[in-house]
């Protein structure tokens, strides 16, 4: 008997200390996402200083390979010849500055300490890089034989896909 009232008193703690862990949670979550919310409206409001295209009216896809990995910015409306103009254009001059290590136009915009970005830079060597037209976009493809550079490339990946919310997707 006395076990079974040493059980029922603690069951309205029991209740007290669940109830505040699942509040605590929910408030983490909720200043998690209002931070990741105000990130992705910088990160689109700065992308004009780097890119010269609409980022609302188009959409960057990452799609990671065995190998490395395959960038694509395509314009929402495919009969929107000055956006895929402006998009080929931008892509075919980072995939140059890539090839060379240069990824400032990303520090630029997702930060110096954006993952991933010291590893592709100092190991650019290691990495082929290729650009080409899509009918409505173009790519960059980053390709590489060095398993820890693959990684790199797909930390990378993820930080865009985070930082650029509903103008990115991972395919």
């Amino acid at each position: 008997m006395k076990n079974n009232i040493l059980r029922c008193s603690r069951l309205p703690l029991l209740f007290l200390i669940v109830f505040v862990i699942g509040v605590a949670g929910i408030f983490l979550y909720e200043n998690r996402q209002s931070a990741l919310s105000e990130r992705q409206a910088m990160i689109h409001q700065k992308g004009t200083t780097v890119m010269p295209f609409d980022l609302s009216q188009t959409t960057h896809i990452f799609k990671k390979t065995s190998d490395g990995g395959i960038q694509q910015v395509i314009a929402k409306d495919p009969k929107d010849t000055q956006q895929i103009s402006l998009i080929r254009m931008h892509l075919q001059m980072e995939a140059g500055l890539f090839q060379k290590g240069n990824f400032l136009d990303p520090s630029g915009l997702h930060g110096e300490e954006m993952p991933s970005l010291k590893e592709l830079s100092q190991e650019a060597e290691n990495i082929v890089v290729s650009y080409s037209d899509l009918p409505n976009g173009a790519q960059i493809s980053l390709r590489t034989k060095e398993t820890s550079l693959v990684s790199a490339i797909h930390k990378w990946f993820d930080a865009q896909v985070s930082d650029h919310g509903s103008d990115a997707m991972e395919m």
